[in-house]
């Protein structure tokens, strides 16, 4: 089935004949976010069902959820994650709320940056003419650049983070740049979080992957301009 026709069946799955205007505006509301993750799909990025927002909390009840609506709902996230259309409409159409998470370190890895270092190194990478590459918006705090990964085989040479940690880790609030490469992942666009804000792309998923190298001089630079270096070196190729 092509991606019109499971979207055309997931509308048909959530409007009742002589249904109200309410339903019909909440399934164009999922079959606009089936669109949007089939879109990163076909891009290659790869999609797990993820937590989300219930009443301003998470839906997973966990008392102190340290990623309220931004972790995934299995442990199994890492061999769940696919770029299968049909499996990815099935998750929606039996829990059409549930955000979707990317696992890193595959296909893509991610520089996460303050949303104010975000603008300010988007617009520094159009004037010296350098490609950004996929780009995404955490709510208001954060934005989300998408890179190539690096070889397995220089696994050595790069720090590799954990998303999920516990409250009271320090990390939790990093307020400068976070490399996800291997072993973490990120939220993915359209989700929605706690606050009511959403997860959304500023540049498509269609844009190909530029190498982290390239932005990273330029991410660090904006970070520190806003006053948010990064915490240390780990980030570092040593």
């Amino acid at each position: 089935m092509d991606s019109a026709g499971r979207i055309g069946a997931f509308w048909r799955r959530w409007v009742r004949p002589g249904g109200r205007p309410a339903e019909a505006d909440a399934a164009a509301e999922r079959a606009r976010r089936l669109c949007a993750l089939l879109d990163a799909a076909r891009a290659g990025f790869p999609v797990a069902p993820a937590a989300h927002a219930v009443d301003f909390r998470c839906s997973c009840e966990r008392v102190g959820c340290p990623a309220p609506a931004q972790h995934p709902l299995s442990f199994a996230w890492k061999t769940q994650a696919t770029t299968d259309p049909d499996q990815i409409a099935h998750w929606l159409s039996r829990d059409p709320d549930a955000n979707a998470i990317t696992p890193t370190g595959r296909v893509h890895d991610v520089l996460d940056v303050p949303a104010e270092a975000g603008r300010l190194a988007l617009d520094r990478l159009a004037e010296a003419g350098v490609a950004a590459g996929p780009v995404a918006s955490v709510g208001q705090d954060r934005w989300l650049f998408f890179t190539t990964t690096r070889s397995p085989l220089d696994e050595d040479e790069w720090w590799t983070s954990e998303l999920d940690t516990l409250p009271e880790d320090d990390q939790i609030d990093h307020p400068g740049l976070r490399w996800h490469t291997r072993g973490s992942y990120v939220l993915l666009p359209p989700s929605r979080l706690v606050d009511g804000t959403e997860a959304g792309w500023i540049r498509g998923p269609e844009e190909p992957l530029p190498d982290p190298v390239r932005l990273l001089d330029v991410l660090t630079d904006a970070c520190s301009a806003v006053g948010a270096p990064a915490l240390g070196e780990q980030w570092m190729i040593r």
